[in-house]
């Protein structure tokens, strides 16, 4: 199938440059000096501003407004406009340094070297709420939450993973995220510019956007290494050792995470991130943070706030959703501590909230429970997050665990799908990975609809989107310019396809030991001249034989 995310390049120079348009004024004065307090400022409206006043290409990348018209979502709405500068330079003037800005929450976060007046900016008639988000009190333990163990052999196989999802079925028949844009959103990717089961992404310059939103700056590659082992099991590629679950994917590092201390302003990072993917056209964000207690417990959250609507960062991670990205979140590693429960944003109703089960589907002890407070079934689903490997060292890898490792299995499993079905929406995708898993009939808390199966998964997805041809196959379009669609109307098994120009001669050649799913992408006609070609394709279900049209470019 033609993807609809195949656009990358050219749109991150876009979408830099409207971060940079709406956000000019939150990277000014002193970067080297230290702000001790952060305050989120709510406004009550857009000022002047409407939707009609701006285009979608003045606000969002052309990558950002595809996925949106594909998905028949308002393109742009009052959430996508920016604050409005004369309330942000009203603040500003009381003595406060603006840091970044929500345009879906319709916030600022300012920060100060010393305590703000709140009443005065609370006297702006333009002000609802003001809210201290981060303060100069003592780092307490839980700022150490990105911290994982390292260890060394295991019995599970290297690529149990994925093979738990049967996930193995989609890698086989070419689908492992290519042409889909993953937005990262962590603590830091110390070593992910070096770390060897990298080296392909960046050989071909699959990193396509950095950026630390705690600092304001473009570099990534420091502070913690959380990020960088979730990024090698999105993308890792080492023969015997790590199988990423989407290493044809790009990819978005975003640092949104403080590690020095932890407060509720790293909600505000988090939401500032979400926007920046939604702005450059990211399919997916895979978030293995989340957010319960703080350093000032009196900030803390409570269980009842749980419900998909209080926490600020579910709301933001609810709002991406709703613009089309498919987020994925870790549930927690909770449950053998005194919290137990899922954290934030993977109570969202709109989120993929992921918990973690051993190399033998076995639920781990630290998973985090559901429900929701609201009562809904939480986590979403389970995959494997017990001994998963990584690396974080150049030439070194390991095991480690989490719910921080079992989130990004899923998540680029999840990118998979959408390759192999490029015009499924985020509900659709979410639809499937409930109904495809082990438990889907009877949820509980621990794994929520359990393990989805990737190959069950993609079948339902086609069945919703791929209108099968009544017997045999199917090749469109044609005429072609390059692009073609094999569809069968049964699940073909085995697959070798040939393609053989108008002398005979083979043009094309490729098979497959068990293809996934019932539509095949042929992209080898892009290299050929106009004229005519045979497809002749042999499965365990016959031989099929189609003559196609290449037109002239």
């Amino acid at each position: 199938m033609i993807s609809r995310r195949m656009h990358v390049k050219k749109e991150f120079i876009r979408a830099f440059f409207i971060l940079t348009f709406f956000y000019s004024f939150a990277y000014i004065s002193g970067q080297e000096q230290q702000y001790s307090y952060f305050y989120r400022v709510y406004f009550s409206d857009k000022g002047i501003y409407t939707p009609s006043d701006f285009s979608a290409s003045d606000l969002l990348s052309e990558r950002a407004i595809e996925r949106r018209r594909m998905d028949n979502i308002e393109c742009p709405d009052m959430r996508d406009l920016p604050v409005f500068p004369d309330y942000i330079r009203s603040v500003a003037s009381l003595g406060l340094t603006l840091h970044c800005t929500s345009r879906w929450m319709n916030t600022g976060l300012f920060k100060s070297d010393k305590p703000a007046d709140t009443s005065q900016i609370l006297f702006l008639p333009f002000v609802a709420e003001v809210k201290m988000v981060k303060s100069p009190l003592t780092k307490g333990s839980s700022s150490d939450k990105l911290d994982f163990p390292m260890y060394g052999a295991d019995p599970s196989a290297y690529d149990r993973p994925v093979a738990m999802l049967n996930g193995q079925a989609l890698h086989g028949s070419g689908f492992d995220g290519d042409g889909v844009l993953i937005a990262v959103l962590d603590g830091g990717f110390f070593n992910g510019n070096l770390i060897s089961s990298l080296q392909h992404l960046r050989n071909r310059k699959g990193i396509k956007a950095t950026y630390d939103f705690v600092r304001n700056d473009t570099y990534v590659y420091d502070y913690h290494n959380h990020g960088t082992a979730v990024l090698s099991v999105l993308a890792g590629e080492l023969d015997g050792l790590i199988e990423g679950t989407a290493p044809g994917a790009d990819f978005m590092l975003l640092r949104t995470e403080d590690t020095g201390s932890e407060f509720p302003v790293e909600e505000d990072f988090w939401t500032a991130g979400a926007e920046f993917a939604d702005s450059a056209g990211a399919d997916v964000i895979s978030s293995s943070l989340g957010y319960f207690t703080f350093d000032d417990p009196s900030l803390n959250y409570q269980f009842m706030d749980l419900d998909g609507d209080r926490a600020f960062v579910t709301r933001a991670a609810d709002i991406a959703a709703s613009k089309g990205i498919l987020v994925v979140a870790s549930a927690g590693n909770e449950r053998n501590k005194a919290w137990k429960r899922i954290l934030a944003p993977s109570d969202g109703d709109s989120v993929i909230s992921v918990g973690a089960v051993d190399g033998n589907n076995l639920i781990s002890a630290f998973s985090s429970a559901g429900f929701s407070a609201d009562g809904r079934v939480k986590p979403d689903n389970a995959a494997m997050g017990v001994s998963v490997p990584v690396q974080i060292e150049t030439a070194v890898t390991g095991r480690s665990s989490g719910t921080s490792f079992s989130c990004p299995v899923l998540s680029g499993m999840a990118a998979c799908l959408m390759q192999a079905v490029p015009d499924a929406g985020n509900t659709e995708i979410i639809d499937v990975l409930h109904s495809s898993a082990h438990r889907y009939t009877m949820p509980d808390s621990l794994f929520g609809y359990g393990i989805p199966d990737m190959l069950k998964a993609l079948e339902r997805l086609q069945d919703l989107r791929i209108k099968k041809p009544a017997e045999g196959s199917l090749a469109w379009p044609n005429p072609t310019s390059g692009n073609l669609e094999i569809v069968f109307c049964d699940p073909p098994g085995s697959v070798k396809i040939e393609i053989f120009n108008s002398l005979g001669r083979v043009f094309y050649s490729r098979e497959y030991r068990e293809y996934a799913g019932r539509s095949l992408p042929v992209t080898a006609l892009q290299r050929g001249q106009g004229g005519v070609y045979f497809v002749r394709i042999i499965t365990d279900r016959g031989t099929f034989t189609h003559k196609i049209i290449r037109l002239s470019n």
